[in-house]
């Protein structure tokens, strides 16, 4: 029972990264097809508004996860990362490269250096979650034995399924960026960037749905109890899925973007726990399941208790954080009087 309560928290957690740090990755790749400097302009200024602030403190979930899985599970944690330390490698380089990137472009004066930091950026945002991608494909195919570095240290994570989680994760990062910014431009009152962006958040939409409907042959083929578990088990929760990603285009194309925001979202979330609900009740898939991995009950209690004592600060704190930036700003205020 507490390891199933732990292994929820850890999954909330994880969802929180995924809605949240998803975004800031997403932003980079719209920031570079944005335009040129003078047409792109407003698109640059909206996401550094509204992404600026936030996306270093959004790391802060999957170190949350990390350290819980640590914790927890303390045999999944060694036998995932060192069966995919080579992608778990790059997904750290990444993130490392693309905050000094953003600090360097920040502080650079000539255009030879921002361009020069800001391709470094853009990569590293399509990298990081690419790589995830392929961590979670790697463990939800089956891929990592337990043990120390008992699975293969290439195929584990450069595999079919796993190209297909990397490739969905850069497409779901973009299109939430994109519909989350759809709201912040209508508050601004911009109405051509809001007809962009609402053509960009609806045409990333429609390409992550082909995707994952294409990638229903991949997962038959290349991850069998996968796809078994999804089609059966999980099939309410990839139900519930397709439906929020279907409502949210149609209030994208009605210019409900607040609504379309939190549609968005679930439809994320519900398919990040039909992954939890298909794998489940095993850790490692097919081989080690949660009881077997779980950690002495003294410690998941301790675990528990921190992670509460712990929420009674972060929560709020990050509450207050993306109220403070998503409040119009004077400008904007103004503009709305007027209007």
């Amino acid at each position: 029972m507490l390891a199933d309560v732990m292994l929820a928290v850890m999954w909330t957690g994880l969802t929180c990264y995924a809605l949240f740090g998803g975004a800031d990755f997403g932003a980079r790749l719209w920031d570079l097809l944005a335009g040129g400097p003078r047409r792109g302009r407003a698109q640059r200024q909206l996401i550094e508004h509204s992404i600026g602030p936030v996306w270093e403190a959004n790391h802060v979930w999957l170190i949350f996860v990390v350290v819980l899985l640590w914790s927890a599970f303390s045999g999944g944690f060694a036998a995932v990362l060192s069966t995919l330390y080579v992608s778990l490698t790059l997904t750290a380089l990444g993130i490392i490269a693309r905050g000094a990137a953003f600090a360097f472009r920040k502080a650079s004066d000539q255009l030879w250096q921002q361009r020069l930091f800001g391709a470094c950026f853009t990569v590293s945002s399509v990298v990081t979650p690419f790589f995830l991608g392929t961590v979670a494909g790697g463990i939800a195919s089956g891929r990592v034995p337990p043990g120390m570095a008992a699975g293969d240290a290439l195929t584990s994570w450069l595999n079919p399924t796993s190209v297909l989680g990397g490739v969905l994760a850069v497409l779901t990062c973009s299109h939430l960026t994109a519909v989350y910014l759809c709201a912040d431009a209508a508050r601004a009152r911009d109405t051509d960037l809001v007809s962009g962006l609402r053509r960009r958040a609806v045409g990333s939409g429609l390409v992550s749905g082909a995707v994952a409907l294409a990638g229903i042959a991949v997962l038959h083929a290349d991850a069998p109890f996968l796809f078994h578990a999804l089609t059966h088990r999980a099939l309410p929760l990839v139900v519930l899925s397709a439906v929020c990603g279907l409502s949210e285009l149609v209030l994208l194309a009605r210019h409900h973007f607040t609504a379309a925001r939190v549609s968005a979202a679930l439809a994320v979330g519900a398919i990040l726990w039909a992954w939890g609900a298909a794998q489940y009740p095993y850790l490692l898939v097919s081989s080690t399941t949660v009881a077997q991995a779980r950690s002495q009950d003294s410690v998941l209690v301790a675990c528990l208790a921190a992670t509460a004592v712990g929420s009674l600060l972060l929560v709020p704190s990050l509450w207050w954080l993306y109220a403070t930036f998503q409040r119009p700003s004077p400008a904007e205020a103004a503009a709305g009087e007027e209007a």
